[in-house]
Order: C-alpha cells, then structure tokens, then sequence
C-alpha cells in the first residue's frame, strides 16, 4: 500500500527521484529515475487494478502480481547484467524469496489445521450451537462480533468472518437491515481481533517473524483493539432490529478426533513461540514441528478409522453421530491441497514486487517522504487509511523494507493501523470481500460505507487510546 503513496509522489514529483545518479562503480544502482524504475512502476499498479477488479473480472489475484514480479526482476536483473553486476539482482530476489519462504511455510501449517478442524465439523458444530440458542437479533449482534474478536487471533480473520456470517445469515434470513449490520460487525471484530495477535493477521506475522517486535509485546494492543471494535458496535447497536428470530434445531456433531485436533493447534503455536523465544530459531520451524503432531495423528485416524464400534443401545442419531468420520480415513495432504493456494501464491507476488521496487529504490525515497518529513505518526496513521484501498500486506511489508528507525510504540501503533485500517471500507480487508459474496444483496460496498464514520470513529480511538495506555513504549 505504501506502494501506491511513492508512485503518485514520483509521478506527480519526478525531480525526487533525480538525486544521486549512479553508475557501474556502485553494486546498488539508483533506478528511481531510470526507464525500469517508471515500467517498474506502471506494471505494479497495472497488477494491482488487475487485483481490485477480481469481484467484477472473476480472475484470481495471485495471477497479476506472480507474472508482475517476474518481469519487474527480469527488467532489473537486465540492467544489472549490463553494468556487470551478474549476481547483484540474483542475491536480492533470493533475499525476499527467504522471507517468503517463511512466511509462506507458517501460513500453510495453519491453513492445514484450519482446514482439519473445518473437514471434523468443528465450525459446523459452532454454529449449529449458537443457531440452536434462539438469542435475539441484538444478543446475536454482539455475539458474532465478540466471537469474531476472539476467534481470528487464533484462526485467520478470512475463517473467523465467514463461519460468524453463516451463523447470521442462518438466523437473519431475509431481515436485510439485520444482516447488513452484523456483516459490518463481523469484520470490524475480526480484523481488530487479529491486530493483537502475532497470529491474527499477517501484518502481525510479518512484524513477529522478522524480529521487530516480540511476541508478548503485541498484547499491548488488546485494549486499543477492544476499542476499535467496541465504538463502532456501540453506534450500530440501536439500528439493529430488537426482534427474535425463530429458533433451528439442528444439530451437527463434531468427527472423531476433533477436539484433539484443536488442542494440537494449540500445541503447535506454543511450540512456535518457544522455538522463537527460547532457543532463538524461525518461528516457521516451530509451527513445522507442529504439522508432524496432526501427520502422526492422522496416522492414527487413517488406521482406527473403523475402530469405534457402534452398540445397539445407542439412538439411530447417536448412531450416525459416531460413525461419523470413520467412513472415509482421514488424510494430512488432502488437508495442505485445500489451503488457500491462491492466497499463498498472491502473497509471493507481492513480496516481489515490493521487493522489486525497494531494490530499486522507490521505498527508500517513500521513507524519507513518509517517515522523515511527516513524523512516524502522521505516516503511520495514513498506512492504515490507505490499507482501506489496496491491501495490507504489501503496505506492511513495503514499511518492513523501508524499515525505518521507530520505537516499539510506533511498531505497534503501525501494526495496529494496517491491521484494523481495513475495516474502513469492505474492500478493504479479505474478510469484507468475502462476505460480500457470501451475504450477496445483503452486505455491499454501499451498505458498509454507510457506516464508515462510526468505523473510523473507532479507529481513531483506537490509535488515541494505544498512545495514552502504551506511552511508555514511543
């Protein structure tokens, strides 16, 4: 996202991108004014459109950015090659291919459990509990909400708001009014939700993996997440219908071993953190070891998956209910085949290409336009305004590049903003995008920015309160 402030800068200020010409003698050239950097530019931009568009064209965003990387590296690899620097380029790319690497491998270990639990019904079952409770239209608001909050720390926040919006479009049916707002809610708590979380989001992720910040030191953030989610809430509360909807008796069972699937999960973040915090080694390594806890236990479904054997004194219901899941063995790479390829691969794109344009020099003037003339706050705060626009992967991993000289305080403070900053609009955040397919005609564009001044609210309170609660750490 950052991406996008330097190249409207650039363009509209092209004397910037003069200074310090370079020649052959240096091993890093200056291409900010060269003829690569602007095509540079042009196809970045050119992707990202490409990636906005999705919800209306239908072509996966992974498919821009893989095939803009490969050809910004290509152009700077040729110029390299022509001032005699052969392997110049060739060691940055594998530079930002390791940290893809990384985080890529994370992501796929908690996508396979994510997927683990989804395919033992344990979302499933969620639902079906809180559908079965007969609460209130209100009651409902706030529940989805909070368990939005609480869930996407640990789950990803893409997850987290489509299991609450099924729970509300299960219950809401046709109350438009009613399923509007609480998509809103939904994806304002998973996002804030996720701000506090090393694992919530992968603003987070990035920030923890790359040493900036330490694991216990993002729960500082908790409060002014709380706020975030809390302000906006409070103004939409008394837009929702005081109705009650008909109650669902349906009930769905989890599969055998789901619930030790959960514990493993759980299992395997702390063996992450450990790995990070006390013997000092890539959280990824840590959260790999873990994904051999579930191949070792899916092992040992695949092999009992007969095991459990059904009595007679037991109900007709009772008796479909423990079956259940031992008809078809339970399989680890079938599990890693349904992550999100699509996200994993969109996410190597635009490592590169931010990548790209950093090595050639775009985020190193950004940083001396952003965070020397405006103050990390200002810059800081316009990161997650901008996050409402593009995405807030590239803006965090475009600051990561720049790295500017900040306290732990403005670490946060940006972790937070590009975090939450995606609430503002639907489009903002993987989350709003997806529940605006799910909940077609219900929530939209229009029906979120309807309640964009009471979200923004929130998220300058948010940012108000963590520079009161957490002075101490700027």
């Amino acid at each position: 996202m950052n991406k996008l402030l330097p190249f409207l800068l650039l363009l509209l200020l092209p004397g910037l991108s003069l200074a310090n010409t370079t020649g052959a003698e240096l091993t890093h050239l200056n291409l900010t004014a060269h003829a690569v950097g602007y095509a540079a530019i042009a196809i970045f931009i050119l992707a990202y459109v490409l990636v906005m568009a999705e919800e209306f064209i239908h072509l996966r965003k992974s498919k821009p950015v893989i095939l803009a990387a490969g050809i910004i590296w290509a152009l700077i690899a040729a110029v390299y090659a022509s001032h005699g620097l052969n392997h110049t380029a060739e060691a940055a790319v594998r530079h930002n291919l390791l940290e893809y690497s990384e985080l890529m491998l994370f992501l796929l270990v908690a996508m396979t459990y994510i997927n683990a639990m989804d395919e033992r019904r344990v979302f499933d079952a969620l639902r079906s509990w809180l559908i079965r409770k007969g609460f209130g239209f209100r009651q409902l608001f706030w529940l989805t909400g909070i368990l939005a909050f609480f869930i996407s720390p640990v789950a990803d926040n893409l997850t987290t708001a489509l299991l609450m919006c099924a729970v509300v479009l299960a219950v809401g049916g046709d109350n438009i009014r009613f399923v509007s707002i609480a998509c809103i809610n939904i994806v304002v708590g998973a996002n804030a939700g996720g701000a506090f979380s090393p694992f919530g989001d992968i603003t987070t992720l990035m920030v923890w993996q790359k040493g900036i910040v330490h694991f216990w030191d993002f729960f500082a953030l908790f409060i002014p997440a709380v706020i975030n989610f809390v302000v906006p809430a409070a103004l939409m509360h008394f837009a929702i219908p005081n109705e009650k909807p008909k109650v669902s008796g349906e009930v769905v069972a989890m599969k055998r071993g789901a619930k030790r699937i959960i514990f493993m999960f759980l299992l395997t973040i702390a063996t992450a953190v450990s790995f990070h915090n006390f013997l000092h080694m890539p959280p990824v390594i840590g959260m790999l070891t873990g994904l051999a806890y579930l191949q070792f236990f899916g092992f040992y479904l695949r092999k009992t998956h007969q095991k459990d054997i059904v009595t007679n004194s037991q109900s007709d219901e009772d008796k479909a209910n423990k079956m259940i899941g031992d008809v078809v063995p339970f399989d680890i790479f079938n599990k890693i085949a349904r992550a999100e390829w699509d996200t994993l691969l969109f996410f190597y794109g635009v490592v590169l290409c931010v990548g790209g344009l950093g090595f050639i020099g775009y985020l190193s003037l950004a940083s001396e336009i952003m965070y020397s003339s405006w103050g990390a706050t200002n810059a800081n705060i316009t990161v997650g305004i901008l996050s409402a626009i593009v995405d807030n992967i590239p803006v965090m991993f475009a600051v990561l590049t720049m790295n500017p000289d900040m306290s732990i305080g403005q670490w946060l403070l940006v972790t937070l903003t590009a975090g939450v900053g995606g609430s503002l609009l639907s489009i903002g955040s993987a989350a709003g995008v997806a529940l605006m397919g799910q909940a077609r005609g219900k929530y939209t564009f229009f029906s979120h920015l309807k309640w964009t001044p009471a979200i923004a609210a929130g998220y300058a309170a948010s940012i108000a309160v963590h520079m009161w609660i957490n002075s101490n750490l700027f």
